[in-house]
This record gives structure tokens, sequence and C-alpha cells, in this order.
């Protein structure tokens, strides 16, 4: 079976960071992925078991005082359950997060899921894009705009609501979505020609 499956754990305090899980949704569809979309303040036994067959899994949520939010962090700390029987060893991870600031310590928060992946000895993928909006030529509408290579990021005005996420940070994680399945598809075929 060479058709990857590829889970998006993420937590979303209001709405921002589903926007972004929802574009990484499709890009790794588009990708021609299986994609599963979980909440991690709603995490079911069931979800628990489809994250321990997925292939790849992309970790979410909104940076909060400069790392990942509360109910991320409590299903970081639930994961030692799979860390344990090193159940979660040589997938595919990656990362996205939102922030109300162009900078707003994200970095920290996409660290916090590479250190998690690394603990569970997972493969971490980066976004692999050039930084966007770095020279005279570029815009607010390049992907990458705000230059991080470690995940995908974005930034959202405080005072506005999930429909003001920055269409260029939604094409960020979108491509996020599509490089994740892409790799998890090689990795999934090579297994198979083991």
């Amino acid at each position: 079976m060479t058709t990857p499956v590829v889970s998006i754990a993420y937590h979303s305090g209001y709405g921002h960071s589903a926007v972004l899980a929802e574009a990484v949704r499709q890009g790794a569809a588009e990708a021609g992925a299986q994609v599963h979309l979980i909440k991690v303040d709603e995490i079911t036994d069931e979800q628990w078991a489809t994250l321990d067959g997925s292939d790849a899994i992309v970790f979410g949520s909104p940076t909060y005082m400069g790392t990942a939010s509360a109910p991320f962090h409590t299903f970081a700390e639930a994961s030692s359950q799979r860390w344990f029987g090193q159940d979660w060893k040589d997938k595919l991870a990656a990362g996205f997060t939102n922030s109300g600031c162009k900078s707003g310590d994200k970095l920290h928060t996409l660290q916090f899921f590479q250190i998690l992946a690394a603990q569970h000895g997972m493969n971490w993928i980066s976004l692999g894009l050039h930084p966007g909006w770095n020279n005279s030529a570029g815009s607010e509408h390049d992907l990458n705009r705000l230059g991080v290579f470690l995940g995908a990021a974005a930034q959202t005005n405080v005072d506005e609501g999930p429909e003001a996420v920055h269409k260029a940070d939604v094409e960020t994680a979108r491509h996020l979505g599509r490089r994740v399945a892409e790799t998890a598809r090689l990795f999934v075929l090579g297994r198979a020609a083991a």
C-alpha cells in the first residue's frame, strides 16, 4: 500500500490554528495522503490509535507565552505512553504555529515540537522553502513571508478572528502539508521495497 497516512494533531484556542490545520490537511490530501484532523484537547482512544497507525504526524498549536498552548502540552505529556514503547519511532513529524506578533517566539514552539518528535525517535520534516518578503522585489504575499525554516509559521493580529489568518500563511501551511505527504509517500514506498 503506497497511500501515506498523515495525522494532524493540533490545538486551536480561537480558531486561527484550526485554519492552518485545515490548510495542512488540504495540502496533504492534494498530494495523495489519507489525512486525519485530531483536536488534541478532545482526543479519544480511537484517535490515539489513529496516530499510532500514521506514517506522519504534524503537530500544531498557537504560541502562547512563548510556547505551545497548555492543552497541547497536556497532549505531549500524555504521549509519553507511546514513548515508553517507542510506538512512534521512525514516523515522520512536522509542525505549525500562529501568534499575534511577527516573531512572537513562534520558533520556540516549533523547537518544542521538534524536541517532542526527537524524544519519540521521529524524523523531522522542515518547511523546505526559502524565506519570502526579504528583498525589495518581495511582498507580504510571498510563501514563508515570516522567514521560518523549521515549520509553517503564521501571524494574525490579536484583535482579528480566524478569517484574518494571512492568505500567504495559509498557503505556506498548505505547502507544508504537501511536503509531508510527498515525503511520507517516499517512506512508505521505501518500506515496502525493503
